[in-house]
């Protein structure tokens, strides 16, 4: 599972990645700070499965009955406009985010940045701008992938009555488009019964963009919210996605806070707490309270809300619960609740066994709802907060 952030330079990216992760990013106010990915692990909140048999549950990753899971962001250098002929770090910025699963697009909502990331006077440059290029950008290096081929491939398809569903996959297996995607975006537009060679430009372009829309779904983080002189714009970038107001600056600062001890914050807190006993110096104290004034404003920073929005709005993804006695829920070293893994609606208990060991795949006997207590086979549907024990002739390894 991996989470792809996008956006132009100088819009906060950085700073949202080093707040999801606690892991430090060079952040400069300066084109292509970012050249390299910063790769980091984020996690996104579930109910526990603790909750549900009502057990003290004693995990790292559980906090109060609050499962947070574990998921992969990687935040890569900023676009430029003319991405997709190769200006700025265009195609190595494509390149790194082609795998991600979905898209975060962190815009500059108080409108503090122009087109190419250079400062301006706040609210002088409107985000819409920044949400269409981004996506012109991917569309036209999508368009490049396929068109680079496209009149061999057409004569190759009607010359040897190849599938152009197949065709069209395999030129883009490296974003990880199947050929259900394809199947369903060629029948949306009409393209199925029509010979490659009969394609305009314009249906070339048409194609990439709705596979880009099915296959990397983006939500906005509508970053520096609390810069914003008027928050109409956070409604206008709703009318063209899902959208989140957040101040990844406030964040990063609240997990610092915490991570010192100065206060109690969990990520996704909609408030916080200085600790009983701490004192404040007086520049932590105006930080704290201008945090607060954010948190009250938006009913938190924000950032978290983007990262579970990502896989539960979005990718509509499920958290079902491995383990090894459905009895005691636990695995073999008696640790209960010991993983939970996000699967996409509508997978079996025989692909949660190829996500633990191929091996227990291939083996699969049955699986073992811990809830009911029933034997379910390989093609049962999971459903959100399932707890699953599988039998498998071979042993994981």
């Amino acid at each position: 599972m991996q989470i792809g952030l996008l956006g132009k330079t100088n819009v906060g990216k950085s700073t949202f990645f080093s707040a999801a992760t606690q892991t430090t990013a060079q952040i400069g106010n300066y084109p292509f700070t970012t050249i390299e990915p910063n790769v980091g692990i984020v996690y996104v909140r579930a109910d526990c499965a603790c909750k549900h048999f009502g057990i003290t549950h004693v995990h790292d990753l559980c906090v109060g009955g609050t499962r947070y899971i574990p998921v992969k962001l990687i935040d890569v250098a900023g676009l430029v406009p003319g991405a997709h002929e190769g200006k700025g770090l265009g195609n190595k910025f494509l390149d790194d985010a082609r795998q991600a699963q979905v898209l975060i697009h962190v815009v500059d909502a108080s409108g503090s940045t122009d087109i190419q990331g250079q400062p301006v006077p706040p609210s002088t440059h409107n985000p819409l701008e920044d949400v269409r290029f981004v996506e012109e950008e991917f569309d036209q290096w999508m368009k490049q992938i396929l068109h680079r081929e496209w009149q061999k491939l057409s004569r190759e398809l009607e010359s040897k009555s190849g599938k152009i569903i197949q065709a069209i996959t395999q030129r883009f297996s490296g974003l990880g488009i199947v050929e259900y995607d394809v199947e369903s975006v060629l029948q949306h537009l009409g393209l199925q019964t029509r010979k490659p060679t009969e394609w305009a430009e314009g249906d070339i372009l048409a194609f990439v963009r709705e596979l880009r829309k099915r296959t990397k779904p983006i939500i906005i983080a509508a970053n520096k919210a609390d810069l914003c002189h008027d928050l109409g714009v956070i409604d206008d970038l709703r009318k063209v996605h899902d959208t989140v107001a957040c101040s990844a600056e406030t964040e990063l600062l609240l997990r610092k806070a915490a991570k010192a001890g100065l206060i109690d914050y969990l990520p996704g807190d909609s408030t916080f707490k200085v600790r009983d006993g701490v004192s404040l110096n007086p520049q932590q104290q105006k930080a704290l309270d201008l945090a607060r004034k954010v948190s009250d404003k938006f009913g938190g920073t924000g950032v978290q809300a983007i990262l579970d929005a990502a896989c539960f709005s979005l990718l509509k993804l499920i958290v079902v619960y491995p383990v090894e006695d459905e009895s005691k829920l636990s695995n073999k070293n008696g640790e209960v609740l010991p993983d939970a893994r996000l699967l996409p609606q509508g997978s079996t208990a025989k692909d949660l066994a190829g996500t633990i060991h191929q091996d227990l795949a291939k083996g699969f006997l049955y699986a073992v709802d811990a809830k009911t207590k029933q034997r379910v086979g390989a093609e049962h549907q999971l459903k959100n907060g399932d707890v699953i024990k599988i039998m498998s002739t071979l042993s994981r390894g």
